[in-house]
């Protein structure tokens, strides 16, 4: 295994063991719930959206497996502060990452679950998350499901 793998391993170990922005968010002004019944993994996403867009607060709730939660956690921090436009194409850009498609530069510290892509089982567990972020944007009320 070579170091930027294992260093990569490490925070996906960490934002698991550690998830950030856990938890109810009490001022939400969207919410969703996602689940991937082939893992087990369940989420409630919380979202304080301004009128102009911005993401303000996001937190998340739930349980599943390391990438799953890894992968909540590190969103959760990748957006705050963002509009909801550059949520959409972040998402863009991570799914396409995950699925093989794109190189990871345009997402960042996202880029760690770029491993996930040689395991077709567990993209689900990593865009759970996303695909539960785009149902809250759009105001969905049926949970999310990966299947």
């Amino acid at each position: 295994m070579n170091d930027l793998r294992a260093l990569y391993q490490e925070v996906i170990f960490d934002h698991n063991r550690s998830p950030r922005n856990f938890g109810r968010l009490a001022h939400a002004n969207r919410r969703a719930d996602g689940h991937n019944p082939l893992c087990g993994d369940r989420i409630t996403l919380y979202l304080d959206v301004d009128e102009g867009g911005v993401i303000r607060d996001i937190a998340f709730e739930g349980q599943g497996c390391a990438i799953s939660t890894a992968s909540a956690s590190l969103m959760t921090e990748a957006l705050k502060g963002r509009t909801v436009a550059e949520a959409h194409r972040l998402f863009e850009g991570f799914h396409k990452v995950v699925t093989g498609e794109g190189s990871g530069e345009e997402i960042g510290k996202l880029a760690v679950l770029a491993g996930v892509r040689d395991y077709p089982m567990r993209v689900k567990c990593a865009t759970l998350a996303w695909h539960t972020l785009e149902a809250a944007l759009k105001g969905t009320e049926q949970p999310v499901s990966t299947e």
